[in-house]
């Protein structure tokens, strides 16, 4: 099978698995502990910070360990709502974010709180404009994710970032790093973010494991309550193993962005290239997106339906994000960007990885021909 569904989750680098395997099998001690062992893992916690924290060109304080994105973008929405509530219960996001974020804005309203959610234009985007106009006296937060996971859009939170600074530096800055992190740089502190969320398995690292940058200054209100791990922010054992493999594979990723960046997009022009051949085919990335997703419908035509013949032919793709791939609603996203119900039923993922040749583009250009001639038969027979 060839796996071209690396936005969803990706193949741990093998330096990382066996870096976890062995950390497991000899570092067991609880970092908390004040023996022998104890301190070990507490080095190695340390060193861990350290590294996440040069990637990020951020201080090692700045940085907290959490299970994963959808944990990071909850605790960065909800912990400052808890914490800032005095200051201000109005929010501004998008409507295309990812669930963790969405759906976490859904609850606080629930909860009292008010949320904006801005719109975005036909090819995913937000306003700089729309952005500032929407803030409020009470605006304390904007959250607000750097590339799409389903369409690539690349959001402009450079220049949102710096004009929020400038308008009220006190509103608090959220972005999603998750999909954009492998291959788009971002400086952290010449933009403005105040809060950056990161997931490790979307980077060839393991599940389980992530981080939430917070800068200093920035206070959140705990969502977990305990033993005071992490500064006192985010209570819970360590999970040395996963750290450290989350760490290597920082590092990795970011020593080979560059050139990373440049294959992918190389190999995306071909694919969109070969996919804008096929006339059935409607587009919903675009070229400026990110370099590793593309994503298309075949207006009329179930996802589900092309997305397993397909498979059967021996290539994995997606329809929606993976966190809602299992409900056969219309894609939020798509729908938000303006596309009709049919393109919306029907989008197709394609997302790349540093393994893909352009012969591997070739062959599922093939497949997604084929695959279109014979849902064209079936259409023409049904109609």
């Amino acid at each position: 099978m060839k796996y071209f569904d690396h936005a969803a989750t990706t193949l741990p680098y093998e330096d990382v698995t066996t870096t976890v395997a062995e950390i497991m099998a000899r570092h067991y001690g609880n970092p908390s502990s004040l023996h022998k062992l104890g301190e070990a893992s507490s080095k190695l916690l340390s060193k861990s910070r350290e590294v996440c924290a040069k990637a990020l060109d951020v201080n090692p304080g700045e940085i907290i360990f959490t299970s994963g994105a959808t944990e990071s973008n909850n605790f960065a929405i909800k912990g400052a709502a808890f914490q800032y509530r005095s200051r201000g219960q109005h929010i501004i996001t998008t409507e295309t974010e990812h669930p963790s974020v969405y759906e976490c804005c859904k609850q606080l309203e629930q909860l009292g709180w008010q949320v904006t959610y801005l719109p975005v234009n036909t090819d995913g985007l937000v306003s700089v404009e729309e952005v500032l106009a929407a803030v409020r006296k009470d605006t304390f937060l904007v959250s607000i994710m750097h590339v799409n996971n389903e369409t690539g859009s690349i959001q402009p939170v450079e220049r949102i970032g710096k004009r929020l600074k400038e308008h009220d530096p006190r509103i608090i800055f959220h972005v999603d790093g998750v999909q954009g992190f492998t291959t788009l740089p971002l400086s952290l502190k010449e933009s403005g973010i105040d809060l950056y969320s990161l997931s490790a398995h979307k980077l060839r690292g393991p599940k389980g494991i992530g981080l939430l940058f917070v800068r200093e200054g920035i206070t959140l209100f705990p969502l977990l309550a305990g033993g005071g791990q992490e500064g006192g922010r985010r209570s819970g054992t360590e999970n040395i193993p996963l750290i450290v493999g989350m760490s290597k594979a920082i590092r990795m990723t970011t020593e080979g962005r560059r050139e990373r960046e440049t294959k992918l997009s190389t190999l995306k022009t071909k694919l969109m290239d070969g996919i804008r051949a096929i006339p059935e085919l409607e587009f919903n990335s675009t070229e400026t997106g990110a370099s590793h997703i593309v994503n298309f419908s075949f207006p009329g035509m179930k996802a589900e339906a092309m997305l397993h013949m397909i498979e059967e032919a021996g290539y994995i793709v997606s329809t929606k994000s993976a966190c809602s791939s299992k409900h056969s609603e219309p894609s939020r996203i798509l729908l938000a960007m303006g596309k009709g119900q049919e393109v919306a039923l029907s989008g197709i993922r394609i997302s790349l990885g540093e393994d893909h040749t352009e012969k591997d583009i070739e062959e599922l250009l093939a497949v997604l021909d084929l695959t279109v001639r014979k849902l064209r038969n079936i259409k023409g027979r049904e109609n």
